[in-house]
């Protein structure tokens, strides 16, 4: 946000000197100082920015804080030329417009980093989907033996998922780049010069490569700020798909003895505090502790951007916070979960061949041969008696063993070889 706000000094002090609205030496000045701040590294620029997020709502002693910095970093370069903090740093702004600019600009940023994690993390996943299109294993719903699928087409559904998601980013976040500057104090524009607008939203879109826009209505620009709640819901979906595709993993992983164990995952840290050789999902624990985090931020994004009252909302630094949070545990958790467990991910084919040869719901593929009621039938059987399905079945007289291996055959009624598509 600091540097986002600084962006925006050195682009008001270029389109104002443009529009004869300052002069040219301190617009050069501001300039200068406005480049010395950008060029320093975080903790030091950092130490010039004391103020926490809980402050005025507008995020003024924040945009204050900045053109006393710039101006005082003026002074320091030519003491000859006196840069006044609301005069010439703020000149045709207001903390109501300056703000909420330097939010969507940070939020676009974000958002950014966080689909190419994303698009890292599908990449990823494609290439289990490859890998592993015909190893075939037990479906599972309602958390109960289900008919058969392969363990490619169960990654292909999250990949959809994570696609999906990458599609609603891509469409909604274009209105993160609507930008409220020139607005002033209460949309009105009052004290901004004409063409200022437009022009720091031009040399904003030079600066970070995005096409922002002032052509937006001011008023809405101040007082609301959808376009951060709607793109935040968006982070929120995400969470929740992620959430379900790690649970999915770890569950898949448990073990290697006494759980599903169909997954093999990399040992990151190997062995627990008090059991040695222990291997733990902590990627897959870390990522859904972010969702978690993420799908709370979405409440405190959503009740902030409710409080727009009259001409301003007044939860602005709050928002941002919490969208910002919810952007960075997201694209880090990501590239871990990518990086340090599906890189590494493999199947266990054995242990996947082997609960498919026992479970009792392939014998779905005997209903439309012998109907439903015998396939019960044999289903209960077998559960009973403790039998396989193949011995039930040839017991109840109803099938041949060249009918049940004809008919119940797992990579078949996966239906792969009919869809076939990788």
């Amino acid at each position: 946000m600091i540097r986002a706000l600084l962006q925006i000094k050195k682009a008001a002090a270029q389109v104002n000197c443009q529009l004869e609205n300052l002069e040219q030496a301190k617009a050069t000045l501001i300039i200068q100082a406005v480049d010395q701040l950008l060029n320093l590294p975080a903790e030091k620029l950092q130490q010039d920015f004391p103020l926490h997020v809980y402050q005025t709502g507008s995020g003024t002693q924040t945009n204050m804080n900045v053109n006393e910095v710039v101006a005082h970093q003026a002074a320091q370069l030519d003491s000859q030329i006196t840069i006044l903090p609301n005069d010439d740093v703020n000149r045709g702004q207001s903390s109501n417009d300056v703000f909420p600019t330097a939010m969507n600009i940070t939020a676009a940023l974000a958002t950014q980093k966080l689909t190419t994690e994303l698009k890292h993390l599908i990449v990823e996943l494609k290439v289990k989907q490859t890998k592993y299109w015909q190893v075939v294993k037990i479906g599972r719903t309602h958390l109960q033996d289900a008919t058969p699928l392969t363990f490619g087409q169960e990654v292909s559904g999250w990949i959809s998922m994570l696609e999906h998601d990458l599609n609603y980013l891509h469409q909604l976040t274009p209105t993160l780049l609507e930008l409220a500057i020139g607005g002033t104090a209460v949309g009105t524009g009052l004290n901004a010069v004409p063409g200022f607008a437009v022009g720091v939203a031009e040399k904003l879109s030079q600066i970070y490569q995005l096409n922002f826009t002032a052509e937006t209505n001011k008023f809405y620009g101040l007082a609301a700020h959808s376009g951060l709640n709607v793109v935040h819901g968006s982070l929120k979906t995400l969470a929740a798909d992620l959430m379900k595709i790690a649970n999915d993993v770890r569950f898949l992983a448990s073990g290697p003895r006494a759980g599903y164990g169909e997954l093999n995952i990399p040992a990151n840290e190997p062995g627990s505090s008090i059991m040695p050789g222990k291997v733990n999902p902590t990627q897959a624990e870390a990522l859904t502790m972010a969702a978690v985090r993420v799908i709370g931020n979405d409440v405190v994004v959503s009740l902030a951007a409710s409080q727009g009252n009259f001409e301003m909302n007044v939860y602005k630094p709050v928002l941002i916070d919490a969208f910002l949070e919810s952007a960075e545990l997201l694209t880090g958790t990501i590239k871990g979960f990518a990086d340090k467990l599906i890189h590494g991910l493999t199947v266990n084919a054995q242990r996947m061949e082997e609960l498919v040869d026992n479970s009792l719901m392939t014998v779905t593929a005997l209903s439309p041969h012998i109907g439903y009621h015998a396939s019960a039938q044999i289903a209960q059987l077998a559960d009973r008696k403790q039998l396989t399905l193949r011995q039930a079945a040839l017991k109840s007289g109803k099938v041949t063993a060249e009918q049940f291996d004809q008919w119940v055959d797992p990579l078949t009624m996966t239906n792969i070889q009919e869809k076939g598509t990788l």
